[in-house]
């Protein structure tokens, strides 16, 4: 016996007609297992006792033992009396050693009959092959369901990305690293949560409809409820409603859950995604700076094994402490500008106008040092960096920073040119929180579908009492595109949206 031999290719269909008659032949074979009274279809339920992991990273205690696995058939060897062939499960791939001595005649020509894509289960003894293999030599094999389509070729594989975002399941079934990417998805926000956890924050839900916009800066998807005969928003952000809860004395909060803004969609942006936001009584944005630290490098050490990663060929180096700078020193070091000096609203657009910037309607001084930074400062921001202390006119939910009441509290969080968190002291003054939201009224009512809208329940849950709190959102897509070395955020949300073919 030796499995020293060409692994075939595994042609595709290259036209519809050629893909038309595999299927054919393949509802044939289907057609004489169910006349038979052997359809696959009518299984319910299969016993498989271990894995293929569990098996490769344990061959000694697996030797010469009867095991039970289940998984995808992906390739045959034919050898006249026997056969090679692959399995795989979620965990990977092993060798199938099958021959018609140990099978019999009539299950071994059943065998022979099947097809790349099955689903299958087989019962046998493990082994190592003359080639060093680890395999398993098959004594019983069942069909648990008939792939009635081709796999795409099995050496090039499935590269096209606008077939893999929109057939996922053949992109897990044929690239393994993608599997590993989702794979990885998982252990990271479980990560998240033993962090969080250990921390003594409560994991809560709240609502995803809502009839009042708030919580961030972005255009909302509408939709309506027909018993109430009521539009409803799809959150944008769960921070109303989770400083609601710190109010109500819960001190330590987060949520991971989908978030919905109808904006562009880039290698950065889907219009459904995943944040994280937590919120802590008693502290502010200096202490979430120091959550956001811990929890970005211990997440990174246990699902990684290091602080020190490579993204796109950066090396990124995530060990705390990290770079800490304002708004207008990165605006003064990138852009050559001191916002400093800059007094008002007419000097602010003068200097706007001088270096190019596109101006929108009637800027303020602190809208347009908030465009400086994201035209010129920006871009700069690969290692870790913490901007710190932003324009209180982008800011409507953050405290004031003491003694620059055009500033407030705030951080946002760099890497790789990206944002990754962003964070605050809470306003928690009911009367300046509810002059920021009439701003925001106004700023909606000038036609800013962005803009916020007045939550009379919110300023009367800060009228009965929010304590000084830090809040710090972060977006996991973004954050698990660093971790796994993924280019668009595509590549790390299992069904991205994506525009219907015509």
């Amino acid at each position: 016996m030796s499995d020293k031999q060409e692994r075939p290719v595994q042609t595709e269909p290259e036209t519809e007609q050629d893909l038309n008659e595999i299927m054919l032949v393949r509802r044939a074979k289907l057609a004489e297992l169910q006349a038979a009274g052997q359809d696959p279809f009518l299984l319910v339920r299969y016993d498989n006792d271990t894995s293929v992991q569990a098996i490769l990273s344990d061959y000694e205690g697996h030797e010469g033992k009867l095991v039970s696995l289940a998984g995808r058939l992906m390739g045959k060897r034919g050898m006249g009396k026997s056969t090679f062939c692959d399995l795989q499960d979620r965990d990977g791939r092993i060798q199938l050693y099958v021959r018609i001595n140990e099978l019999g005649e009539s299950a071994y020509d059943a065998f022979r009959k099947l097809d790349i894509g099955d689903l299958i289960g087989v019962v046998g003894t493990v082994f190592r092959t003359h080639m060093g293999e680890i395999s398993i030599k098959v004594q019983v094999c069942t069909l648990l369901a008939k792939s009635l389509r081709p796999l795409p070729e099995k050496f090039h594989g499935l590269k096209d990305p606008d077939t893999r975002y929109r057939q996922r399941y053949l992109d897990l079934i044929v690239n393994p690293e993608v599997r590993r990417t989702f794979v990885m998805r998982s252990r990271i926000i479980t990560a998240i949560r033993r962090f969080l956890d250990a921390r003594d924050f409560l994991e809560v839900d709240t609502p995803i409809l809502s009839t009042i916009l708030g919580g961030a800066t972005a255009r909302p998807f509408i939709t309506h409820h027909n018993t109430l005969d009521l539009d409803l928003f799809m959150r944008i952000a769960p921070e109303l409603y989770l400083k609601r809860l710190i109010v109500g004395g819960m001190e330590k909060v987060y949520e991971i859950g989908r978030m919905f803004r109808n904006e562009g969609m880039s290698i950065k942006h889907n219009p459904e995604f995943t944040m994280m936001e937590l919120y802590q009584a008693y502290t502010d944005y200096n202490g979430m700076m120091e959550i956001t630290e811990a929890l970005v490098s211990s997440v990174a050490q246990e699902v990684l094994g290091t602080t020190k990663i490579t993204y796109q060929n950066q090396e990124i180096d995530l060990t705390p402490p990290w770079n800490r700078m304002t708004m207008t020193e990165a605006v003064l070091r990138y852009a050559g500008v001191d916002f400093g000096t800059i007094a008002d609203d007419a000097a602010a657009i003068a200097i706007a106008r001088e270096k190019g910037l596109h101006l929108k309607g009637s800027p303020v001084r602190g809208e347009i040092l908030n465009l400086f930074f994201e035209e010129f400062a920006e871009i700069h921001l690969v290692q870790p960096t913490f901007i710190l202390d932003y324009p209180v006119e982008v800011s409507p939910l953050t405290k004031r920073k003491p003694g620059r009441p055009e500033l407030v509290e705030r951080f946002e969080l760099f890497i790789t040119s990206r944002e990754f968190g962003n964070a605050y002291s809470e306003l928690n003054d009911p009367m300046d929180q509810r002059e920021r939201f009439l701003a925001q009224v106004q700023k909606r009512e000038s036609g800013d579908e962005e803009a916020n809208m007045m939550d009379d329940d919110y300023i009367t849950a800060l009228e009965h009492g929010l304590p000084p709190t830090g809040g710090l959102g972060i977006g996991i897509d973004r954050l698990i595109m660093l971790l796994t070395d993924s280019f668009s955020i595509r590549d790390v949300l299992l069904f991205p949206t994506m525009k219907p073919r015509e």
